[in-house]
């Protein structure tokens, strides 16, 4: 039973505001301190609520990382749109739109790509959500290879390829390890290197 003070949820609605306040205390603390007991502290519900919702706090963060997939699907999928139908250039659009997506969202990104679920099934629906946002990037690439624009190796491992490229500037960019003091060089920087991705993985 919640205390006086609690706040009273209806069940979906408790649910996304876990996940929610999930978001902000990892941004603030991180996530190695976060547990179920204090995000329900900071939600304002009992000791025992979170636990209807997510019985461990591995589920919890799975549930942060699912919803983290889906936007950043749906923002790849705008970057693609919103360009030209050349290949090229939605690859650049995807590429600088993953990069701003993990700077924009830094506690969420990190948990989509962290270590917290070793020991642990991943979800089903998790690992549908994370295999449909890199697609997107598949199919770019599966598309300027029939085009001729890209080069006809696997096309998985070249999405692999790009994937990795942008994961790793997002990461060095979120620790602080590229040390490009303005946003207007880093923008410029983040253009010149996705340029050098295309370039890389262009046909002959």
């Amino acid at each position: 039973m919640t205390s006086k003070t609690s706040k009273t949820y209806h069940h979906g609605e408790l649910r996304e505001n876990l996940i929610k306040a999930a978001i902000t205390l990892i941004n603030e603390k991180g996530i190695s301190d976060l547990s179920l007991r204090q995000l329900a502290r900071y939600v304002g519900v009992s000791h025992n609520a979170p636990y209807r919702h997510f019985e461990t706090k591995q589920a919890l963060l799975m549930a942060v990382a699912e919803e983290g997939f889906i936007a950043l699907r749906k923002r790849l999928e705008e970057a693609k749109i919103g360009s030209s139908e050349d290949a090229r250039d939605q690859l650049r659009a995807i590429g600088i739109a993953y990069v701003k997506f993990a700077l924009t969202h830094p506690a969420h990104y990190r948990v989509m790509f962290g270590n917290y679920r070793d020991g642990c099934s991943e979800s089903a629906s998790l690992a549908e959500v994370a295999e449909q946002s890199f697609m997107v990037l598949v199919n770019i690439i599966q598309e300027g290879q029939a085009s001729g624009v890209f080069c006809e190796s696997d096309s998985l491992n070249l999405a692999r390829v790009a994937w990795s490229f942008v994961h790793g500037q997002a990461m060095l960019t979120l620790d602080n390890r590229l040390k490009i003091e303005t946003e207007e060089d880093f923008n410029a920087f983040l253009e010149f290197s996705v340029q050098m991705l295309i370039q890389g993985i262009q046909s002959p």
